[in-house]
C-alpha cells in the first residue's frame, strides 16, 4: 500500500520478484528500491518504510503484513500467503507509505517515568541487589522492543482515548519490581491512573498473542491494576 503522505491519496501497486531461500519482507523491499518497477511494468518510487537490526530487537520494521501486525525481518516469504498484501499500521501517525510515527509510544514512557533514576554527580554507593526471582520475572518484561503491534491490535487504542496500551503498562511493572525502581513506584501508577491510564484497558488479550517476544502482558496488566487499586485505596482511607 502507497500513500506519499497523511493527506496524499492511497494507491496500491503490485510488485513481482525473484524468489531466493530465507527471503523475509524486508528483502523484498530491498529489491523493489534496487529497481522499483511494478509488476506491469510502470516505474515507481522506493517503498519508505522503517528497518534497522534485521534480526527483530530494535523493533522499528513492525508493519501489517496480510493483514497481521508483525514484524517483516522475521517474516519469511515462503510462510506467507501469495501474493503479499503489506499495510502500514492503522493506530499510528502515517508518515508515507509503510512509514509510521510512533512518538506517542515514547512519550508514554515518559509519562511513566520509564527508567531507574541512578544518575547524579554524586557517589550513590553501591546499589541493591536484584535477587535472581526478580531477575527471572523481569527479564522476560525487558525484552520489549516498543514495536507497537500490541497498540495496533488493541481496540481500546483508537480515536476515542489516548490508551496506553499494553507495552507501556508492563514497562511500568518491570521497573516497579526492581529495588532502586521502586523508589518512583507511586509516580508511575498515578500515572496510569489517569486518562488514558489502565482503566482503559478492556481485557481483549489481543496484544500477548501479537506480541513478538511472547512478553506476558496479561499478567503484567492484571499485577499493575491490582497495584493501582491498592494504591488508590491507600490513598482513599488516609484521606
Amino acid at each position: 500500500k502507497r500513500q506519499a503522505g497523511p493527506k496524499e491519496a492511497a494507491r496500491w501497486e503490485e510488485f513481482s520478484l525473484k524468489w531466493r531461500p530465507s527471503m523475509n519482507v524486508i528483502i523484498c523491499l530491498r529489491d523493489i528500491a534496487e529497481n522499483p518497477v511494478t509488476r506491469d511494468g510502470k516505474k515507481t518510487t522506493p517503498i519508505s518504510y522503517d528497518s534497522n537490526c534485521l534480526e527483530e530487537i530494535c523493533g522499528s520494521c513492525a508493519m501489517l503484513i496480510n493483514g497481521r501486525a508483525r514484524m517483516a525481518c522475521s517474516a519469511l516469504v515462503d510462510r506467507l500467503e501469495q501474493p503479499i498484501r503489506i499495510e502500514p499500521m492503522s493506530k499510528f501517525p502515517l508518515v508515507r507509505d509503510l512509514a509510521v510515527d510512533r512518538q506517542f509510544m515514547f512519550e508514554s514512557l515518559k509519562r511513566v517515568k520509564a527508567w531507574i533514576p541512578i544518575d547524579g554527580t554524586y557517589n550513590l554507593g553501591a546499589g541493591p541487589r536484584v535477587s535472581p526471582e526478580i531477575q527471572e520475572k523481569g527479564y522476560p518484561l525487558s525484552n520489549c522492543i516498543t514495536c507497537g503491534n500490541c497498540l495496533e491490535v488493541c481496540p481500546q487504542v483508537n480515536e476515542h482515548n489516548q490508551f496506553v496500551g499494553a507495552a507501556i503498562i508492563s514497562q511500568v511493572r518491570l521497573f516497579n519490581m526492581h529495588p532502586t525502581g521502586a523508589m518512583n513506584k507511586s509516580e508511575r501508577l498515578s500515572a496510569l491512573m489517569g486518562p488514558g491510564g489502565i482503566q482503559e484497558c478492556a481485557n481483549a488479550q489481543n496484544c500477548v498473542h501479537a506480541c513478538p517476544k511472547g512478553i506476558p502482558l496479561t499478567e503484567s496488566i492484571a499485577e499493575v491494576n491490582r497495584d493501582a487499586w491498592k494504591q488508590a485505596l491507600l490513598g482513599w482511607l488516609v484521606g
